[in-house]
Formats: structure tokens, sequence, C-alpha cells
């Protein structure tokens, strides 16, 4: 098993800043502050065990609903989540528009962690 690799804000700002440079800037930094408490959070739930991909999860299914950007939340968040996976050493080949039905269905609340 991987080791546990715990997020903060400088990092969801850094993942900002790669995946949009030139975009407008973060303005609610209690929406970061939420994403990365979510992800560290273990067990989520009773008899829930986490791992990377519960870790990554939580990123979007926070960061979608709580709007930290002023555009492109579901961008960012999908990129967070991208960057969680691989810097957990976990590949991702998702279908194309896969991402995208995802962050539909977090919007719409037919998905969750």
């Amino acid at each position: 098993m991987p080791p546990v690799i715990h997020i903060d804000v400088p990092w969801l700002l850094q993942r900002h800043e790669e995946a949009m440079p030139g975009q407008p800037a973060v303005n609610d930094f209690s929406a970061l502050v939420a994403a990365v408490a979510r992800q560290r959070a273990d067990p989520p739930r009773l008899g829930v065990d986490s791992d990377a991909a519960r870790r990554a999860a939580a990123l979007p299914h926070t960061l979608v609903p709580l709007k930290p950007l002023p555009s492109a939340d579901a961008r960012f968040a999908g990129a967070t989540a991208v960057a969680y996976l691989y810097a957990s050493g976990v590949g991702i080949d998702p279908a194309y528009g896969a991402l995208v039905d995802l962050t539909r269905d977090l919007m719409s609340g037919e998905a969750d962690v």
C-alpha cells in the first residue's frame, strides 16, 4: 500500500498555477481549507477505509460545490484529483468525457465519494 499523501493549501495553490496559469486567483480560501480537511479525514466514516482514490475523490466533491474560484471550478477540481492520484503513485486513464460526466454528477448531487 502506498504511503498516504496529505495535502495543504499551498499544494492546492500550486496545482491551480500549474493547471490554470494566468486564470483568476482563488477568491475563497475557506473552500481550499475545507478540501484539505476533508482529504485528511481518516476514516471518512465508520467502516470505510481511506485510500488514494477516496482521498482524490474528496477534492472535487468538496471544491466543485464550494467554488473557490470566480470561474472554472470544475476544471480546477478535476486537475487536483488527477494530480493527487499521480502524487500517490496511482494511475488514471478515464474514458473521453468521463471527468466531465463525473463533475456534472457531483454538481447535481448524483455522485458521492
